[in-house]
Parts: C-alpha cells; sequence; structure tokens
C-alpha cells in the first residue's frame, strides 16, 4: 500500500477519534446524566411527585433529539446529493466542524439552576446535528480507502479506534475535572484549573472538553484525507434535487438495499435510544453520581473497542450481515433487562434487598453489552452500506443511509417520551425500543450478503 494511501486511512480513522467523546462524554455518561439531574430538580420544584418529575425530565431529553432527528431526516440526503453533484465534500466538513466546535462548548453554559435549561438543550442538539453531518460526509470516503474484502476490517478498526479515544476522553473527564457530590474528582482532587465543584463547572467544562479534543485531534485528519480530484461541475440546488429524485426511484428498486435502509432506519434509532438513554436512566432509575457513571461507561468504552475490532474481523470473513444480526439479538436481551429492573426487582419476579449492589452489577454488564454490540453494529452497518454504494455518489449515498438513520429518528424518542409520560415509569418507557430492534431483525431477512453492488455492469451502474 502506497504511503499517501496508508496516511489516508489514518487520517480517516482520526475522524472518529476526534468525534466519539461527544457520543462518550456528552450523549450518553457526562452531559447527559447532569442535564437529567438538573432538570429532575427543576420539574421536583414544580411538582414534588419523585415519579412524575423523572418521566418530564426524560421525556424533555427526548423531545430535544426527536427535533434534531426530523432536521436531519428531511436535509441530510438533498445536502449529500447536493455535495456529489459539485464534486466537494471537504468544505463541508470545514462549516459543519466549525459549528460542532461552537455548539459543544456551548454545554459549559447549563448552571445548576436551569436558568439555560432550555438554551443549553437547544446548543446540545444542534451540536449533534452537525455531528451527524459530519459523518454522511466521512463516510462517504470510505468506500475509496480499500476493496470489499478490506472495507470491513477498514470499518471496524475506526470504529474501535473511536472508541479507545472515548474510554481514553472519559477516564481523563472523570480523574481531573467531574466533580463528585463531595466535590472531588474520581482522584480524590478538587477539579483542574480553579473550577468551582458547587457551581458544577468540572462536570460543565465537558463542553469545552469535547471541542477541543476534536480541533486537535481532527488535525490529522484535514493534513492527510484529500479530495480525490474531480472535473469541476456546475450541480445546483436542481441538479441536486433532480439527482436525489433519481436515487430515491432507483434505491425503491432495488430490493436488498430498500430492505437495509428500512432494517437499519429501525434497528439504528433503537440503538441511539439505548445510548442516549444509559446515564439518563442510570440517574432518574438507580440514582447514580456521575463518577458511577463515568466507570461505567468506561467499562461500555473499552468493550465497544475490542468487540468492534473482532466484529471487523468477523465482517471482513463472514461479510456484515452475521455481525449486524448477532449484535441486534444481544440488544433485545438488554432493553428487555432494562424494562424489567429497578432497584426493588428484577421483573417484579427476583426481589433485591434494600441497599443491594445486585441491579448495579447487572446495569454494568448491561453496558458492557450495549458498548460492544452497538459498536461492532454500527461498524458493519456502514461496511454493509458500501456493498449498496455507487461508486460514484458516496456522499449521497450515505445521505441515505443518515435518512435512514434519521427518518424515524424521532420515533424511539417520542415514543419513549409518550410512553414514559403515560405510564409514569421510566423503566416501562423503554418498550418501543424493543420493538424497534424486532422490526429491524425481520426487514434484514430481505438483505443480500453482498449487497447489490456485484449485479451491476461495469458500464451500467444504477443509481443508488
Amino acid at each position: 500500500m502506497a504511503d499517501a494511501q496508508r496516511k489516508r486511512i489514518w487520517g480517516w480513522y482520526f475522524f472518529d477519534w476526534a468525534t466519539q467523546p461527544f457520543y462518550t462524554l456528552g450523549l450518553t455518561f457526562v452531559f447527559g446524566p447532569y442535564f437529567a439531574a438538573v432538570s429532575l430538580a427543576y420539574f421536583l420544584e414544580l411538582d414534588p411527585d419523585q415519579d412524575a418529575a423523572r418521566a418530564a425530565s426524560q421525556s424533555l431529553w427526548f423531545w430535544g433529539q426527536t427535533l434534531s432527528g426530523l432536521f436531519i431526516a428531511f436535509t441530510a440526503p438533498l445536502i449529500g446529493a447536493y455535495a456529489d453533484s459539485t464534486g466537494r465534500r471537504m468544505p463541508w466538513i470545514w462549516a459543519f466542524s466549525l459549528v460542532y466546535v461552537l455548539f459543544s462548548w456551548a454545554i459549559w453554559y447549563l448552571y445548576p439552576d436551569a436558568s439555560t435549561l432550555i438554551l443549553v438543550l437547544i446548543s446540545f442538539n444542534l451540536a449533534l446535528i452537525a455531528a451527524e453531518f459530519l459523518l454522511i460526509f466521512v463516510n462517504a470516503i470510505l468506500p475509496s480507502l480499500g476493496n470489499q474484502d478490506e472495507i470491513g476490517r477498514i470499518s471496524g478498526t475506526g470504529a474501535a479506534l473511536g472508541y479507545w479515544g472515548g474510554v481514553l476522553s472519559l477516564f481523563l473527564m472523570l480523574l481531573l475535572l467531574a466533580e463528585n457530590e463531595s466535590g472531588k474528582t474520581l482522584a480524590g482532587m478538587d477539579p483542574l484549573f480553579g473550577l468551582d465543584a458547587d457551581a458544577r463547572e468540572g462536570t460543565r467544562s465537558v463542553g469545552p472538553f469535547i471541542a477541543l479534543w476534536f480541533v486537535v485531534f481532527m488535525i490529522p485528519f484535514f493534513a492527510w484525507v484529500r479530495e480525490k480530484p474531480v472535473p469541476n461541475r456546475q450541480g445546483g440546488i436542481g441538479q441536486a434535487i433532480g439527482d436525489l429524485k433519481q436515487s430515491l426511484r432507483g434505491a425503491y428498486r432495488r430490493k436488498s438495499l430498500f430492505n437495509f435502509l428500512l432494517s437499519s432506519m429501525f434497528y439504528r434509532d433503537a440503538l441511539n435510544a439505548l445510548y442516549s438513554a444509559g446515564g439518563v436512566y442510570a440517574t432518574l432509575v438507580l440514582g447514580w453520581s456521575i463518577i458511577q457513571i463515568g466507570v461505567f461507561g468506561i467499562v461500555g468504552a473499552v468493550t465497544a473497542a475490542i468487540v468492534t475490532q473482532v466484529g471487523g474481523m468477523f465482517d471482513s470473513r463472514f461479510g456484515p450481515r452475521p455481525v449486524i444480526r448477532a449484535c441486534v439479538w444481544v440488544l433485545i436481551a438488554v432493553s428487555l433487562i432494562i424494562v424489567g429492573m429497578s432497584r426493588e426487582s428484577l421483573f417484579g419476579l427476583i426481589a433485591f434487598a434494600p441497599g443491594s449492589g445486585v441491579p448495579d452489577i447487572v446495569f454494568y454488564l448491561c453496558g458492557a453489552s450495549i458498548g460492544g454490540a452497538g459498536g461492532a453494529l454500527y461498524s458493519a452497518s456502514r461496511s454493509m452500506m458500501v456493498r449498496h454504494t455507487h461508486p460514484e455518489r458516496p456522499t449521497e449515498a450515505f445521505g441515505l443511509f443518515a435518512l435512514s438513520g434519521k427518518a424515524t429518528s424521532f420515533l424511539a424518542p417520542f415514543s419513549i417520551g409518550l410512553v414514559t409520560a403515560l405510564s409514569g415509569s421510566a423503566q416501562l418507557g423503554y418498550i418501543p425500543v424493543i420493538l424497534l430492534f424486532l422490526v429491524g431483525l425481520l426487514l434484514l431477512r430481505w438483505v443480500h450478503p453482498e449487497g447489490d453492488r456485484k449485479q451491476w455492469s461495469a458500464t451500467e451502474i444504477p443509481a443508488p
């Protein structure tokens, strides 16, 4: 392999390393639980009913993601089509990187008194939108990094490296910055830089931490990843819309692609709900502190890094579809446990003694399973998408992939929020997640293991 291509692959790997802290620290293990704690205290002031306050807090968190998911679903395919029509992707990566850094930093402004609760929720979801758009353009580079036999391994290695970045960033955050109830970090020290523990500045610094991590570790990406030269194109919005319409019609005619997009639409929606819910569930149902949730995150991220790497090897050997199936079954089992477990019992059948550590141990195992299965599922899914990707329009294809991941992205948060509000139970709110996984698993039956690229001739390749 030429040095330039090797450096290009490593630059692409660094994107996962640079962005993973947003999901690990922001969405799941630090900011998410902190947001839940602040909003819970706010709702308790309005209504002292604990169950009602927990349900309202969880619902607010998911309503924000519902709106951001809808925005991504409606705009991602068009932006991807426009980028392919003009032949330019890197300017979009620069632009969304700027949006990501600014709004990630804004997480700092969530004060403990909840005075900025809604503004920071909006900022967080704008950063989430930027992160998801970045994924579209960076994933579109994947097909050019190797042949079909190599893509699974490359995808798995990149995702695994990202999870190791998540592990390191979470460890540093807990050790040096995020404070527990006593005002000390995991190392038993005050937060660095004179941050005020009473004002939760150590935990709030997760925003600047995420932003600065991205700025530093995207340097290899921008230094080593270059767009391949393409002829100057005069594509505009009109051409992009026309290309997108053709692609959507083509996707409907291609049975394997169509069913894969539908399948991933449901199981990725369910997985994202589990990612987003982990820390919130631990805060509201189990009463964990930020430090406990952080350790839980380290366990899950380490498992994710290891299993994702192994999953990439299985993908290269057996293809992505068996990997996807196995991961979805694991996640269904975990979801069942989440629905049935509380501090008092498991499914109402196995009672726990007051103060028992069994629920904590069980949830640690659930976190490890979510991390491992979720990481391998993400890697195998983008590998499967490569097997359905038009070689000349990869950004548009991954725009459709983003659409399938976001077209119903409002569904899991909305369903969880609705069932939580109606049942008044944070646990029962996760029942819709199980149903989404099952639908995704069913639709996977009609996805060809090799995708549909091998059916195309060299001279006639249908639009995606």
